[in-house]
């Protein structure tokens, strides 16, 4: 494993340089950044470099005191999908996009560390041992169907292994699962949604939570397998289905264990359910009470909004999927109570297609040319929070600089608590 970094702090610092190698911990190969965490908890150590040519360097720590050594390592190899699921977004993109939107991750390593789901279909039995022994807990899995035939039909994957035994396995021996079934019409819906939940559920509380989220399909689906989105009355259909099995579960288990993703919500045009039914929000990221919790922290922290007088001229942006409550819940209250000059426009996503309804897979150039329509009537643009990466890149590689630059106005990228980002466009 190649050093990256040696932070100034560190012991190393001086004797190890980025582009050395380490060799060896206690005696022991290092497989990646958490294997030589685990590896370097012990308190006496010696560990083996290598520089670029190859000679070995060795260090011995007596009372080595662990998170001591501040060094970074390369992990940019990353175990991919051996899968051809009918749902795969990866297959359902056009060329010319980031690259890291073409990588199909099946990486348990960041299942662990990044909340990724995995579908364990690459797993060896020495990845399973040292899951085990590490203690990689908690891992995201795609489950989709415990119906052995169906799993392998939808994962494209007639060597697939039963999931149902190494799930059981993983549970068995200390580590947590948190499942998701993406759901396709007329798939793995009806009965073999119930028994996939059955199934799951018999191995609570190891399995701790499963989410039930919609499939989602772009205009790119050239010769892949024929899907189609659920409609509204279908939507509300699995909800009252799912929370029948919340009540059913709490009563059992003590937790509703499965919840359906807010998308299901803002197609059947139902209500969202209280914050508190979301227990502790342990699939936040996998779009299971984002938007409760999105509109709570908003009410709470409203108040502290009643100062502020502008005559600033702002276009918030959003995509279909967002606009419903934030035109219910949230521009109201800017506009009526507070009688902020701030209108929400809906951004129809022309590039993937008009079923992908999500902010998060707006283009810079599609929310550009939606903003360039308005140009005469605001001054302030305020961009959905999840539409950019940490690099300030959109999905097509336009940058944040060259957004504002081309629309020629003041541009915001929103926060997540809105008042906050309030505040910020009326400074």
């Amino acid at each position: 494993m190649k050093i990256v970094s040696v932070d100034p702090a560190s012991p190393l610092y001086g004797y190890i340089r980025p582009g050395y190698e380490i060799v060896a911990v206690n005696g022991s190969r290092v497989l990646d950044s958490i294997d030589f965490r685990f590896k370097t908890a012990d308190e006496r150590l010696r560990l083996t470099f290598a520089d670029p040519k190859g000679k070995k360097l060795q260090f011995d720590f007596d009372e080595y005191q662990p998170g001591d050594l501040g060094l970074m390592l390369d992990d940019s190899h990353v175990q991919v999908c051996n899968n051809k699921c009918i749902f795969c977004f990866v297959h359902q993109q056009p060329k010319g996009m980031r690259r890291v939107l073409y990588v199909k991750d099946e990486d348990y390593r960041l299942s662990f560390t990044h909340g990724n789901f995995v579908t364990l279909s690459n797993i060896t039995e020495s990845d399973m041992r040292r899951i085990i022994r590490q203690r990689l807990s908690p891992l995201y899995v795609s489950v989709h169907a415990t119906d052995n035939k169906l799993r392998r039909c939808m994962l494209g994957n007639e060597k697939l292994a039963p999931i149902m035994p190494r799930l059981k396995r993983l549970t068995e021996n200390g580590i947590s699962i948190h499942a998701q079934v993406v759901l396709c019409p007329g798939v793995n819906d009806g009965g073999q949604l119930e028994k996939t939940i059955d199934d799951l559920a018999s191995l609570a509380p190891g399995v701790e939570s499963l989410a039930v989220v919609p499939v989602g399909l772009t205009r790119y689906r050239q010769r892949l397998p024929e899907l189609r989105t659920y409609t509204s009355d279908e939507a509300g259909e699995i909800i009252d289905y799912i929370e029948k099995r919340q009540k059913e579960f709490t009563k059992r288990l003590g937790t509703r264990f499965v919840w359906p993703a807010d998308e299901f919500y803002v197609a059947a045009d139902r209500p969202f359910p209280s914050h508190s039914s979301y227990e502790e929000m342990t699939q936040f990221e996998n779009g299971i009470g984002m938007v409760r919790e999105f509109i709570t922290v908003f009410n709470r922290r409203r108040r502290h909004l009643k100062s502020i007088k502008s005559d600033r001229r702002v276009l918030m942006l959003t995509g279909h999927s967002a606009f419903p409550f934030l035109s219910t819940e949230i521009i109201p209250y800017l506009t009526g109570t507070l009688r902020l000059p701030v209108e929400l426009q809906v951004v129809d996503n022309v590039f993937w297609g008009e079923s992908v309804t999500v902010s998060g897979l707006l283009t810079g150039k599609n929310l550009l040319g939606h903003a360039r329509k308005n140009l005469e009537r605001f001054d302030t643009v305020v961009l959905p929070p999840n539409c950019l990466n940490d690099d300030y890149l959109f999905l097509d590689d336009l940058s944040l600089e060259q957004f504002q630059k081309r629309l020629g106005r003041r541009v915001l990228v929103g926060r997540y608590n809105l008042a906050d980002t309030i505040t910020e466009v009326f400074q």
